[in-house]
This record gives structure tokens, C-alpha cells and sequence, in this order.
């Protein structure tokens, strides 16, 4: 009895470094689009995205929808202006299996910004495969 209860055991403490290493692979990308944001450098969005995923929003009425290539060339190259005063936080990373989700904050000087991320392991390697968001503006000072 007491094999099959230290078995047992080692089973679940396997099931669970599996579980942590899924966690961190796939904090992997979305860790990428921070630093995305953070530099300005597309490069990070074309590592962190899938080449067939989406972005969505849903603003003034129309739902919007961007390729990653659409959505890579928003970003300048550098750093924003601003970037001092941006705070970026990845709130959590769920993974069961091969497919996961995360939860981005951005709080920028004029907006505030709340990603939705769906992720998936894709040939080993955690991608965000589709991004919804919704930005809500500062009131002016």
C-alpha cells in the first residue's frame, strides 16, 4: 500500500512540474508583446504571435480586426515618448494542456488598456494565437 501511495505521489509531483513548465513556456510570448510595447520593436510581436491569429476590438459600434502584420506595423521602432510614465503588468497565464490564456494590463497617461489573450502550443512552442482588448480613456487633467 504504501508503494503505490509514494507512486501515486511521484506521478503528481510530475503532472505538476509539467504543468509549471507549460506555465512558464507559455508566459513566453506574452512576455514578448510587453516588450513589444515596451521598445516599440515589431520583431517582439512577430516572436509572440502566431502568423495566422487576430487582433479584435470592439470600438465606436464596428468591430475591428487586425492580421499580426497590420498590427506589427503600429509599432514605431522605438520607444514611446511616454514610456516613463507606462506601466505594463501581465495579471496572470492559465495553461491546461496545449492551450492557455493570459490577461495583459497597460495603464499609458491618456488609456488604460485590458488584453485578452488565447494561447496555444503550437510544434512545442507557446504562441498567442488570438488578442481581444479594450481600451478605456483618461479623463483629461
Amino acid at each position: 500500500m504504501k508503494l503505490k501511495s509514494f507512486a501515486a505521489m511521484i506521478l503528481i509531483a510530475g503532472a505538476a512540474c509539467a504543468q509549471e513548465a507549460d506555465i512558464e513556456g507559455a508566459r513566453v510570448p506574452v512576455e514578448n508583446y510587453v516588450k513589444a510595447h515596451a521598445t516599440g520593436d515589431a520583431a517582439y510581436i512577430r516572436k509572440a504571435f502566431h502568423p495566422d491569429a487576430r487582433i479584435y476590438s470592439y470600438r465606436d459600434g464596428k468591430l475591428q480586426a487586425l492580421t499580426v502584420e497590420e498590427f506589427a506595423k503600429l509599432f514605431s521602432g522605438k520607444p514611446a515618448a511616454d514610456e516613463a510614465r507606462r506601466v505594463r503588468r501581465i495579471e496572470n497565464v492559465d495553461v491546461s494542456g496545449s492551450a492557455g490564456s493570459a490577461k495583459v494590463y497597460l495603464d499609458y497617461p491618456n488609456v488604460t488598456f485590458t488584453d485578452y489573450m488565447a494561447l496555444l502550443k503550437v510544434d512545442g512552442e507557446w504562441k498567442i494565437m488570438n488578442k481581444t482588448f479594450n481600451g478605456v480613456p483618461k479623463p483629461k487633467s
